[in-house]
């Protein structure tokens, strides 16, 4: 996985939509305390310093050293560069020992993981009963009608050249193994929808596509997926109401639960 995102790190932390606050506060608000957060796989730090605004401590790591060297750098955050897959020890001395992180969090990145050890780990870790691990991806945003039908459009060229464990985010999620328990006040554990938004200008929207991993795996197979006749349809949409900045629109669907006794 680290290696998908390698060549496109900066465009990477440049062009990703943040979080919203709401999704934040949802989930801190199904955690009693607040004294540790663990965001898993957490590229260049988008969740971590959302978190770190209010948890006292917060714990960022991931297995690509290029993309944590574009994390936003705060006094309460610690960035640890972690192998994909860490033996229990490894964990204890890189992260936390065991019951003590009070919430996980794995941003747009679960679907690429070893899911039945890190669950395992994961159960080791955190603090039971409740104990909290929250897993949200954000799928295609939609900006106006006129872009929405060129980016569909690209899209569809697009879907051969993502990795397979993408479909799970087609998927927003649904599909995905999540064995947790619900946390208190919900009668399951997703997913739950959200919303982002991202103002940007054509550029930062190109930026945005260019740092998919498809579109690298495509270009190293020769394939040129945003050439000229597609950027200049791009160019045409954008500015079809006059306007230079659009809002895009990102959906962000969220698994949520809590530990239990496991």
């Amino acid at each position: 996985m680290a290696k998908l995102f390698l060549k496109q790190a900066k465009q990477y932390s440049d062009a990703r939509p943040s979080y919203p606050s709401q999704l934040f506060r949802f989930i801190a608000s199904k955690t009693p305390s607040h004294q540790l957060a663990w965001d898993v796989g957490t590229g260049s730090g988008q969740a971590a310093q959302s978190l770190a605004e209010i948890y006292e401590n917060v714990i960022g790591t991931d297995a690509s050293e290029k993309q944590l060297e574009y994390a936003v750098k705060l006094p309460n955050v610690r960035y640890e560069h972690t192998p994909s897959t860490m033996s229990m020890a490894e964990l204890e001395q890189k992260v936390a020992p065991a019951g003590t992180v009070d919430v996980m969090t794995i941003a747009q990145a679960l679907h690429w993981f070893d899911l039945p050890t890190f669950y395992r780990q994961a159960k080791w870790v955190l603090k039971k009963p409740h104990g909290v691990i929250a897993a949200w991806c954000y799928n295609l945003p939609r900006v106006t009608d006129a872009i929405d039908k060129v980016f569909d459009a690209y899209a569809v060229e697009l879907k051969p050249y993502w990795d397979p464990a993408r479909a799970l985010v087609d998927n927003n999620y649904r599909g995905i193994d999540f064995p947790f328990e619900a946390v208190d006040g919900a009668e399951d554990t997703g997913p739950i929808e959200f919303v982002t938004e991202k103002e940007m200008d054509l550029d930062d929207f190109l930026t945005y596509l260019r740092s998919a991993s498809a579109y690298q795996t495509a270009k190293e197979k020769g394939v040129e997926l945003l050439s000229e006749d597609v950027v200049e349809r791009f160019k045409i949409a954008w500015t079809e109401d006059g306007s230079l900045l659009q809002v895009a629109k990102f959906p962000v669907y969220l698994r949520i639960g809590k530990v239990g006794d496991a």
